[in-house]
């Protein structure tokens, strides 16, 4: 019995030692997938691909002990023709996990440089395929290798300079930036933030542009300090993308030196770059840039303060018309007009979305005007058509741009007033509605006449030719009439112009005017009160011929949207007819400018009116060359 069981115990251990040394089991596709994806980018160890590297020159164990020794004897087998492209990337990856783990920047400007290398070979027969998944990989890690091999010391930010940088194995780095490069419509690049590595909160999507180069937020400062009365910039950042370009880098990889041009384009005229006879896009955050700028911005602290202090809080502390770009020839205007004590911040969303609009990109420009909401509706509108008369005159003096001639003016709720204004012939017909008597024949002085007469007598600018009324009050607010809304108006300090014109009105004709001469109601809130005189006056102006109009008018509740509001404007009020369209937005608030069904419908419309003028006039056609990419963008991009 013994021996047998001895001879039992000897075959089933033979059958162990010679059972199969691999197995498989099933696992979730999830599981199999993040394994197939991981790389040195997202995870302590390298991708499959250069393990397999590793592994075919016995290289495996002496990377965990030995990183720069193996990097080196990998640089070797690159150098002597034996490594091929395989080794190149996973020089690439190796070199940025070895940076990782060490913080030495040489290893991140290797990474970078063999990543560039893998990517762009120069004639050789080893670049990789459109769908190899190390592409993708070597562009991040390229990226990457970028925006950490020039962080700044205290790395807040990325120093883009030309020098000479050292680089593993004695090799030296020698960078050439063109101080041409460092400037933008006549303004200054500095400050560069590596905006891949923000997380971004309040816009409802992130745009990015997958590409080659480092994706930075560029701080702009004006080299002439009236730079803005010329061309209405405001903005203070810029989106940009920084490539280190390496001419014949598989070459160069033998050399001493490495010889590199550092290139910086701006996303608002560049998008594709060409290396080797091959059209590249560039990586490109313009999300995150916008909302980095944007949590910047003083225009926060603008709402209440504009509403309240009127024009005492000085014209001189914020610009009046704004553009997020220079004036581009060609590209037809839409100006955005915030409603009250708001400001062209709350317009984040919606241009987030049309400025990454592959339809629209290249077709329109974007301007915003601000204005004191707490002031009388004709006094701002007064100021928007003369703001926009002078900013056409100033970009344009001869008239030969057709686009601007074919002006989008979008208005969100009593900016939706101040839009209409642009595009009414009012006649006597507001003047009649306020006063009694007819101006010339008031005992007025003549300054007070001219003021009148540019308030309330509108005749529409012949550039608009397309409106867009967001949750506007055409026949008034109801929250307007509440005692508390009313209550706080009377707190807003009036124009000194507008009180100094109602006190010379009342001195020679008490009776002339609708208001009561010791508390004269004249403000934003008074006007938008249902039934007041100056509303119902000009809800029943049409909108001049040849003007095209729009409406987007959300509700709290769902469809049908009669008897509905949005928690300040009733349906009822917001429609208008005569419309070209009416978009009703169910289930949203007053502020449905940053709704994805409202943005969509301004889309279609922008994309309408584009194709339309494109038809007639032939321009706005489609996007410049150079802001053409073969790139898909997170989110739908049409």
């Amino acid at each position: 019995m013994r021996a047998t069981a001895r001879a039992l115990t000897a075959v089933l251990l033979l059958a162990v030692a010679c059972g199969p040394p691999i197995s498989v089991h099933r696992v979730a596709p999830r599981t199999v997938t993040r394994e197939l994806a991981s790389s040195a980018l997202n995870s302590n160890r390298p991708s499959l691909f250069s393990a397999g590297v590793l592994y075919r020159w016995s290289l495996t164990d002496r990377f965990a002990s030995d990183p720069e020794g193996t990097l080196a004897a990998l640089r070797e087998k690159v150098l002597a023709g034996t490594g091929g492209s395989n080794a190149v990337f996973a020089l690439a990856e190796l070199s940025f996990k070895h940076a990782d783990d060490s913080h030495k920047r040489e290893y991140y400007l290797a990474a970078a440089l063999y990543a560039w290398a893998f990517l762009f070979p120069h004639g050789a027969d080893d670049a990789p395929a459109p769908l190899d998944p190390r592409a993708r990989i070597a562009a991040d890690l390229y990226n990457r290798g970028l925006t950490r091999g020039f962080v700044s010391p205290d790395g807040t930010h990325v120093d883009l300079e030309s020098g000479r940088f050292p680089l593993p194995g004695g090799q030296t780095l020698v960078v050439d930036l063109p101080p041409g490069n460092l400037t933008w419509s006549n303004r200054e690049l500095v400050g560069f933030i590596p905006v891949a590595e923000l997380a971004v909160k309040g816009l409802g999507v992130r745009y990015r542009q997958p590409g080659i180069g480092a994706p930075l937020a560029a701080e702009l400062r004006p080299i002439d300090p009236a730079q803005y009365e010329k061309d209405y910039v405001t903005a203070t950042t810029l989106a940009v993308t920084a490539v280190l370009r390496v001419d014949d880098a598989r070459r160069q990889l033998a050399a001493p030196t490495v010889d590199a041009t550092m290139e910086i384009y701006s996303a608002t005229d560049t998008r594709a770059i060409v290396v080797d006879d091959r059209t590249v896009p560039l990586e490109v955050e313009p999300s995150a840039v916008l909302a980095y700028g944007l949590s910047r911005s003083k225009m926060w602290d603008w709402e209440l303060k504009a509403f309240l202090l009127g024009d005492l809080f000085g014209r001189e502390t914020k610009p009046t018309l704004a553009l997020v770009q220079p004036y581009r020839r060609g590209r037809i205007p839409v100006v955005f007009v915030h409603g009250t004590a708001s400001s062209p911040g709350r317009w984040a969303d919606m241009l987030n979305v049309l400025s990454n609009s592959r339809h629209l990109r290249g077709r329109f420009q974007y301007w915003f005007f601000f204005y004191e909401s707490g002031n009388p509706i004709p006094y701002s509108a007064m100021h928007l058509r003369e703001t926009l008369e002078q900013a056409v005159h100033r970009l344009d003096p001869d008239g030969t741009d057709p686009a601007l001639q074919q002006m989008v003016v979008i208005g969100h709720s009593q900016g939706g007033l101040l839009t209409k204004m642009t595009a009414v012939d009012s006649g006597d017909r507001i003047w009649r509605a306020l006063s009694s008597r007819p101006l010339d024949r008031l005992s007025v002085s003549d300054g007070t006449r001219s003021l009148l007469e540019h308030t309330m007598f509108v005749r529409p600018l012949p550039f608009v030719r397309r409106l867009v009324y967001i949750s506007t009050p055409h026949h008034g607010s109801y929250v307007a009439a509440y005692s508390l809304s009313q209550w706080v108006s009377s707190f807003a300090r009036l124009p000194r112009s507008m009180l100094e014109a109602a006190s010379d009105v009342f001195r020679g004709n008490p009776d002339a005017l609708a208001w009561d001469p010791e508390h004269p109601k004249i403000g934003s809130v008074y006007g938008m009160t249902p039934g007041s005189p100056f509303i119902e006056a000009l809800a029943a102006l049409p909108t001049a011929p040849g003007v095209v109009a729009h409406s987007i008018i959300p509700v709290t509740g769902d469809l049908p949207p009669e008897g509905e509001g949005d928690g300040v404007v009733k349906y009822q009020s917001a429609h208008v007819d005569g419309v070209e369209s009416e978009q009703v937005v169910p289930r949203s608030g007053h502020s449905v400018q940053g709704n994805p069904a409202a943005i969509e419908e301004v889309r279609r419309i922008l994309a309408e009116h584009a194709d339309q003028v494109c038809r007639t006039l032939d321009v706005a056609c489609e996007q410049p060359p150079g802001l053409r990419a073969p790139a898909v963008e997170n989110g739908d991009s049409r």
